[in-house]
Formats: C-alpha cells, sequence, structure tokens
C-alpha cells in the first residue's frame, strides 16, 4: 500500500492464497460499491480473486480525494484496523467487477492462530501499511494545538501510542491557523480534534477514542479475563492469557506501555542488546497481543470491583458499564509524583514539566538547558537521551550518590558525559519564568541556593500505587496490593502465586508489594500470573 504505486509489500504465493480462502465465503463484487467505506465501525477481510480494487482517502474539505493504493487479483485487504477495532481510515472501491472472497472477524482470528506463516504474513502487511496510511489517511483524524501545553502533548502522545493515523497541525503554523479558521476554532477551543469531519474542541484521549471506536463495547461474548492496566506486566499477562485460549479484554486508563513507555531507552532488557526504547517495546507487545486476539481499550477508566460472586468477578467502569469474568488481573502500576513547589501546577499546565523522555517530550530541547530530577534509571536514561538531543542537562539527586539507585551502566556514561551536570546531595526550591520556564533554584546540602537556567523539566521521583479501585483487597500500608506469601496471617487456604485476598484477582507488576521495578520483572509476573489463573479456574 503505497500512495499510487505498485509497491505490494508482503504477498500471499498462491498456495497461501488458497489455503487463506478456504476461510471466507466467495462473492460477487461489482463495479462502484465499495467494500467498506472511510468511518465505518468495522469491516471484513478481503481476498481479492479477480476483482480490482483502488483504496482512497476521502476527499476533504481542502483536499480532493486521494488514491492510495489498487490491487489487483492475488491481493489482499486490510490493515491493523481489522484487529484494534478502530473505525476505518480508507475507502475500498471496486473499479472492475470480479469476485473477491470476504474473511470476517472471527474467521480471521481462526487465521492468526491456526495458520502461522500466513499469521507472520499478515501481521508484516497490516503494520507496514499503517505505518503508510499514517500519511495519507491523516485527514481522517486532524490534531490542532499549541505544542507547549500539557493537553496537547497527552493528546499527541495518546494516538501516537494507539498507533492512530493522525495529522498534526500546530496552532503558530500558517497550516494549523487555515485549519483553524475553516473549522470555526478559536484558540480556547484548543487542543480540537477533526475526525471524519467532525469537529471536538478541547478534545482529550477519551473523546478522541470514543469517536475512533476504541473505548469498550460489549460483543455478546462471555469474558474469561480482564486484566487492567496495559504497562509491560499487564500486556504480557493479556498476550500470554489469550495465546493459551482465554476471551482477555484489556484495559487502560490512559494509554498503553505505563511508566516503561515514557523511557527514552531501555539497555537492560533481554534480547535487545543495543536498547529499545520503552514506545517501540509497547507497539510490539500490542500488535504480539491483537494477534491472539486480545481486546484493547483506552482510554478505559475502572473504577472498582463487584466481588459479591465468588466465582464471578465484575469490572466496573467509570461509566457505569459492568463487565463481568472469571478472573481480574491487575496491573495498574504507579503513578509519577510531583513536587510540592509554588507554581508547579502552572509550568505543567504549560508544559514546561514533563514526566517522560520519549521522542514527542524531548523535542523542543535541542541546545537548550534542561533539569531532569531523580536518582534512578529512568531519570539516567532520560539525562542521557537529552544530552543526545545536544540538550546541557543539570541531573538533581537528593541523595549524595549517583549510583544509590541507578544502574552502573547507566552511572559511567553519565559521569564521562561532557553535557551532563551531576548535582547530588540537592533539591529543587523554586520555579521561575513568565509564561514558559526560564530558571530554577536549587538548595545545596550545605544550605547554599544557586539559580540554574531550565527550559524544561523532566521529573522521576518515584510513584503511588495506583491501586484505589481496589477497595475490597488487602494492601500495604503504603497502598501497594499484597500477594501470596505477604497476604496477612489467616487468609482461606494457600494462596497462588500474585492471588490476592480475593481469589480470583491477581495483582502484577509495580502495583504488587515488593516488586522489582524493572520490565523484565513486570512482563515475568503478568505472564506467569496467568498460571494462577488456569489454576482457579480449573476449580470450576
Amino acid at each position: 500500500m503505497n500512495d499510487g504505486a505498485a509497491q505490494r509489500g508482503p504477498v500471499l504465493d498462491d498456495e497461501q492464497f488458497h489455503r487463506l480462502a478456504e476461510y471466507g465465503e466467495v462473492e460477487h463484487a461489482e463495479t462502484g460499491r465499495d467494500l467498506y467505506a472511510s468511518g465505518d465501525d468495522f469491516y471484513d477481510f478481503f481476498l481479492l480473486m479477480t476483482a480490482t480494487v483502488d483504496i482512497v482517502r476521502d476527499a476533504t474539505a481542502i483536499e480532493p480525494e486521494r488514491l492510495v493504493y489498487q490491487g489487483g487479483p492475488g491481493d489482499f485487504l486490510g490493515e491493523l484496523n481489522l484487529l484494534t477495532g478502530q473505525h476505518v481510515y480508507l475507502t475500498a472501491r471496486v473499479v472492475s467487477a470480479g469476485t473477491v472472497v470476504r474473511i470476517g472477524a472471527v474467521n480471521l482470528r481462526r487465521v492468526l492462530a491456526e495458520q502461522d506463516d500466513i499469521a507472520d504474513l499478515l501481521l508484516a502487511a497490516f503494520r507496514e501499511r499503517r505505518e503508510v496510511i499514517r500519511s495519507a489517511a491523516g485527514s481522517a483524524l486532524e490534531i490542532i494545538g499549541r505544542p507547549d501545553t500539557a493537553e496537547t502533548l497527552e493528546l499527541r502522545t495518546y494516538v501516537t501510542q494507539m498507533l492512530v493515523p493522525h495529522s498534526w497541525r500546530s496552532a503558530t503554523s500558517h497550516p494549523g491557523l487555515s485549519l483553524m479558521t475553516s473549522a470555526g476554532l478559536t484558540v480556547d477551543d484548543l487542543p480540537a480534534a477533526i475526525v471524519h469531519g467532525s469537529v471536538l474542541r478541547r478534545a482529550t484521549p477519551g473523546t478522541v477514542a470514543q469517536a475512533l471506536g476504541l473505548t469498550y463495547r460489549a460483543d455478546g461474548r462471555p469474558v474469561d479475563l480482564v486484566v487492567v492496566g496495559a504497562g509491560p506486566a499487564g500486556l504480557a499477562a493479556a498476550v500470554y492469557g489469550a495465546s493459551e485460549g482465554l476471551l482477555t479484554v484489556l484495559l487502560d486508563q490512559s494509554g498503553l506501555g505505563g511508566q516503561a513507555a515514557k523511557s527514552a531507552r531501555i539497555e537492560n532488557y533481554l534480547g535487545f542488546p543495543q536498547g529499545v526504547s520503552g514506545a517501540d517495546l509497547t507497539r510490539l507487545a500490542m500488535v504480539q497481543a491483537l494477534k491472539f486476539g486480545v481486546r484493547i481499550h483506552s482510554p478505559c477508566a475502572v473504577a472498582g470491583l463487584d466481588l459479591s460472586d465468588d466465582r464471578r468477578p465484575v469490572v466496573l467502569l467509570e461509566d457505569g458499564v459492568r463487565i463481568p469474568c472469571r478472573a481480574v488481573i491487575a496491573a495498574t502500576g504507579a503513578r509519577y509524583r510531583r513536587l510540592d513547589i509554588p507554581r508547579w501546577a502552572t509550568f505543567e499546565q504549560a508544559g514546561c514539566i514533563r514526566y517522560a523522555a520519549t521522542e514527542l517530550d524531548v523535542r523542543g530541547c535541542e541546545n537548550q538547558p534542561v533539569t531532569v530530577v531523580g536518582g534512578a534509571n529512568s531519570a539516567g536514561q532520560a539525562a542521557l537521551s537529552l544530552a543526545a538531543r545536544g540538550a546541557t542537562v543539570d541531573l538533581i539527586i537528593r541523595g549524595h550518590y549517583l549510583g544509590t539507585r541507578m544502574s552502573s551502566y547507566l552511572t559511567d556514561r553519565i559521569r564521562a558525559h561532557s553535557r551532563i551536570q551531576v548535582h547530588t546531595g540537592s533539591t529543587v526550591r523554586e520555579l521561575a519564568g513568565d509564561d514558559t520556564l526560564t530558571s530554577i533554584v536549587v538548595e545545596r546540602s550545605d544550605g547554599r541556593h544557586d539559580r540554574l537556567a531550565c527550559h524544561a523539566l523532566f521529573c522521576f521521583v518515584g510513584a503511588d500505587p495506583v491501586s484505589g479501585w481496589l477497595a475490597d483487597v488487602a494492601k500495604a500500608d503504603d497502598g501497594f496490593v499484597l500477594t501470596d506469601s505477604r497476604l496477612p496471617a489467616g487468609s482461606s487456604g494457600t494462596p497462588l502465586p500474585f492471588q490476592t485476598s480475593a481469589p480470583r484477582v491477581f495483582a502484577v507488576g509495580d502495583l504488587r508489594s515488593g516488586s522489582t521495578k524493572r520490565v523484565a520483572t513486570a512482563v515475568g509476573d503478568g505472564a506467569s500470573a496467568v498460571s494462577s489463573v488456569h489454576a482457579v479456574l480449573a476449580g470450576g
């Protein structure tokens, strides 16, 4: 799929084509018929036997219809939203009548489970096509905002995490101003989103998700496992649950990847000797989950659990929806702490304070003085990432030794980097600037106060558990969830690994009391917890 060109990407051979066709129904397609259209809630997978089909991006108020790709006999139609449930971004129009094979969603899942070679080829094609239509179908979702505000960054981060094709227009650019005028938008409406021609003012991840069909919708099938939280632990639990035959739903309040998605570079995760960004690791895990049939919904806020039926927990969503299931894995992790400093909220709102160092977060910091606060690995990774982009970095650590909570592979590189200045025994006491942050005041352990130039502050000072929704589950004094051997004496029976005080509720990852805050550990938790789920379900 490549803007009017003949490049086809991964191609089925004749034997694969006919093997895949056995999963569908042959039908005739007349010239002019739309097999699916931009804005549809869902569509089927199509094999083209003798028909020819144009894939087009619909006309907009300012651009004409555009041919993206023409598929002919032997081709197949579809991309990643066949698995994600997102609304359709492009229109498939028959330009030469002929026969097609229609394969519905259920049978497509069977293909992915039963035909390994075809599954690998289709997934590679779906991912490749998604990358292409990020630009070709960007008009299906257009985002306009001021680039330096927290609301805009949150919205752009969300659609990037969810692999949603979109186009971005800065409200300070000529294209952005033109789009605002044509859509009747004012500065007070920003950030705004235009979804298939409909304008969403003061857009949020939630309103955009609803417009794109990403919010939870019951489909009538009984749910075996609900995983709450889509960080590494939750993604791993969802992948293992679905791959082992459990109908699995994955929910997250804000997006995918949790704190790991905010890491600029993870260098100690097995299998990635050159490191991997948290965002890339999350995207790979998402596609893997979709392959096995996980139903992913985000943002989707969970309000609590109804545990009145010991064998049938119910997940309660904030919008009142109830999801009965057979087991729950809680993987909501922890939330970054903020510093108690005057004007913190003001500069946070202005986008000058950030809690991640992803590609979007560090953009605009080139050749600028920035501050990173924190002494753990995430802070070290952020400092190195920013320095690599040309920023001058002040790394502020309250403790007196850089290596207390940071891995040696990071401390060695930080000490050797000419653009990073480490300030141990130091605390940020003041933020200064008018509309944007310009400097900070740091208090030293000897009582001295120094002012440092600062364009943006990146905060990594620990986290608090996101456990409030687990009201009826035993927790430690600090709010982290107690599991298995840490449960209070007197709990009935011998608890299974990761089992909480509620027999069909399990806790994994950073949410669990006593957990090791590492991506690899979180993935292991999520995968292992599924074995405990199976043990519980085997009991009836």
